[in-house]
């Protein structure tokens, strides 16, 4: 990618840089362009190349999908394309991309405009390998569905609240993570948990393999209170403050959109009674489509990895297993903050993600002086602050705390006498 100013025409060596890009790019990506001089520039130098995407910018400025300006068109065929369904000869010649980007710009997130791009690159230059989930199965679903999962799927249909789901998540981009999952933990039901168990984990009726994203690499901080980091030390900077509160940590903000829409995370860490486990329970409040306000709690299972700070998780979820590898970044000291990275992926949803999550006692963002050093743990991870998605602590009453009977906490670090104000 080369990325370049709209005030270059100005400059002739880097006009002839841009024009020389320009006559063999494949995708021109237009962001706040608005000034008419260059509004006018691009609008003559562009013309030969096959695709453009503009946001922010001009209404002058076209998006052009494979050589064939596109305003105003029939919404979803850009995916139909993409996802190797055969639309119409007018659907297939009235592709919109317009919502499909502006809805992924008007997040802010950098996952979601990558994953934009990819779809163009896809369906109108050449094919992308972690697009390969994403392509209809036709019959081959159905059948898969009505021979190993009849009473599932009746089950569902006649449940309100898994119809409901089901509608919901048809409604979805099977890409769009941030969509489904809220229809999930709107809906979530024993009757849905059943028909996914079945028709997904169990079957595999989709013929989805997605695999957890190898990239980013986050290592995890190697010292703690100038000593090396060992397991049972990083164990404890999972299970935080519960004991001298109800909680390990609470949730300042996450770089998933998927999850971090939800108001009020609490985050238990802490060790089982069995030898060697170790849990985590994030409670959650979920604001559902009805307007209903549901508490959700997960539980995972906690394994160490081969490098202390290193876990890998696995979880359950409404029938779907997700496996994830997490890291722990860096915790302040004074246990103030800390910051939580992961990689992710439900296999047979065919959904692989990646994360981070931003933590304090209290919810409340780190003092600023503490500035720099999350910056630097944010650079680890590849994140930008502006990326990170602010979780609504504001009303949080009657959590579903509390943990396990047999639970055990803190092995190595002593936080009863350890001192936190809330500002």
């Amino acid at each position: 990618m080369l990325v370049f100013t709209d005030d270059l025409y100005q400059s002739k060596d880097q006009t002839e840089i841009l024009l020389k890009a320009l006559s063999c790019a494949d995708i021109l990506l237009i962001v706040a362009v608005t000034d008419q001089e260059s509004v006018k520039w691009i609008e003559t130098e562009s013309k030969n190349v096959p695709n453009i995407v503009c946001f922010d910018s001009s209404p002058n400025l076209v998006n052009k999908l494979g050589g064939s300006y596109v305003q105003n068109e029939t919404s979803g065929t850009l995916f139909a394309k993409a996802f190797g369904i055969s639309p119409s000869k007018k659907a297939s010649d009235s592709m919109d991309v317009v919502q499909t980007v502006s809805d992924a710009w008007k997040r802010h997130n950098s996952d979601d405009i990558r994953f934009c791009l990819l779809i163009i690159i896809n369906a109108y230059i050449r094919p992308v390998p972690i697009l390969k989930n994403l392509r209809s199965k036709g019959f081959s679903t159905l059948n898969c569905m009505v021979k190993n999962c009849g009473p599932q799927i009746l089950n569902c249909l006649l449940d309100p609240d898994c119809r409901k789901a089901l509608q919901c998540l048809n409604k979805c981009s099977p890409v769009d993570q941030v969509c489904n999952y809220r229809c999930i933990a709107s809906y979530e039901s024993p009757n849905l948990e059943a028909f996914s168990l079945c028709v997904l984990q169990k079957n595999n009726c989709l013929e989805l393999d997605a695999k957890i994203p190898e990239k980013p690499f986050v290592p995890p901080m190697a010292r703690f209170r100038g000593e090396d980091l060992s397991h049972e030390t990083a164990e404890d900077l999972f299970v935080g403050w519960l004991g001298s509160l109800d909680w390990s940590w609470r949730v300042i903000a996450g770089q998933n959109p998927a999850y971090d829409q939800f108001p009020c995370q609490y985050q238990l860490f802490y060790r089982g009674k069995a030898k060697g486990s170790f849990w985590y329970e994030p409670v959650f409040q979920v604001k559902t489509l009805e307007g209903k306000v549901v508490w959700r709690r997960r539980k995972y299972r906690v394994k160490r990895g081969k490098i202390p700070g290193t876990f890998y998780f696995s979880v359950l979820d409404n029938g779907v297993v997700s496996n994830e590898c997490w890291t722990i970044v860096d915790v302040s000291d004074d246990f103030s903050w800390g910051l939580f990275h992961y990689n992710g992926a439900a296999r047979v949803a065919g959904q692989a993600y990646t994360g981070a999550v931003l933590v304090s006692p209290d919810g409340a963002y780190p003092d600023e002086k503490e500035s720099k050093r999350l910056a630097s743990a944010l650079e680890k991870c590849g994140i930008k602050e502006w990326e990170l998605f602010t979780v609504d602590n504001c009303s949080c009453q009657d959590p579903p705390l509390g943990l396990p009977e047999g639970s055990s906490l803190h092995s190595a670090i002593d936080v009863k006498d350890q001192k936190w104000t809330s500002t």
